[in-house]
């Protein structure tokens, strides 16, 4: 007799969209049932991750979650599983032109200047010291980000879509680099929504805002956005802080 049991088990937190979000929303995309310790609530999630984080059945410890369970395989790293997924349910461009190593180069190039950036700007000292301790150094990173490297960022997604010729970065195909870029810019226009508004009222970005319109009106997407399962922001990565949410002058 078969299992009722769903393959694949997400082993995260609830109550934030973390990394672990983004692996939702490639679910959600690819329609594919799968477990959420997530669902145990937050004092059952954080048991969930302790226990896998040992690691088990040939699967070595791991640092810290989200992770991926699917048969005896476990594995860590929200890029890692990702590309783990995105092969399987056809979200990783052409194997035959390996676009695979394309689409994750996208993905990780994202996570990193528009995720990680993001929470180390609210957390410039330590990231286990609370933004209130932290206040006026992460008033300063933000303000410096905000000018220099935000732009660039920007700047770099629109290049991408403009020389990719077609609605996604990897043309015309989806991938779950535009996932990931959807949830990342979703996440700063949450953070930073002053500054979001100006920079789409520029124009110099156009491409990347109808990137983002374009994936949150997926079917598949907005129904996951529209469900209770879509994790609100409030903490975590993207926070905000309306005295960091400030235009800076001779913003590009």
């Amino acid at each position: 007799m078969a299992s009722s049991t769903p393959p694949y088990e997400l082993v995260y937190y609830t109550g934030v969209p973390g990394r672990g979000e983004h692996i939702r929303l490639l679910f959600a995309e690819a329609n594919v049932i799968y477990s959420d310790t997530g669902s145990l609530g937050m004092a059952g999630a954080r048991q969930a991750v302790v226990e896998h984080l040992k690691g088990h059945q040939n699967n070595p410890p791991y640092y810290a979650p989200p992770m991926l369970k699917h048969g005896d395989l476990l594995i860590s790293q929200t890029s890692n599983i990702l590309m783990y997924l995105g092969q399987k349910f056809g979200l990783a461009g052409s194997a035959a032109n390996s676009d695979e190593y394309r689409v994750n180069a996208l993905a990780l190039t994202a996570l990193d200047g528009l995720s990680n950036e993001v929470h180390d700007n609210h957390h410039p000292l330590v990231s286990d010291l609370p933004y209130e301790d932290q206040k006026d150094e992460s008033i300063r990173r933000n303000k410096e980000w905000l000018k220099l490297r935000f732009p660039k960022h920007l700047a770099y997604w629109q290049l991408v879509l403009e020389q990719s010729k077609g609605q996604w970065l990897m043309g015309d195909t989806f991938t779950y680099a535009d996932i990931v870029l959807f949830q990342c810019i979703d996440g700063v226009k949450f953070a930073y929504p002053n500054v979001m508004a100006h920079a789409e009222k520029s124009g110099k970005y156009t491409a990347v805002f109808q990137l983002w319109d374009c994936v949150r009106l997926r079917p598949n997407i907005a129904a996951y956005l529209a469900s209770d399962k879509r994790q609100k922001y409030d903490w975590g990565i993207y926070r905000n802080y309306p005295e960091s949410d400030v235009v800076p002058t001779q913003a590009a």
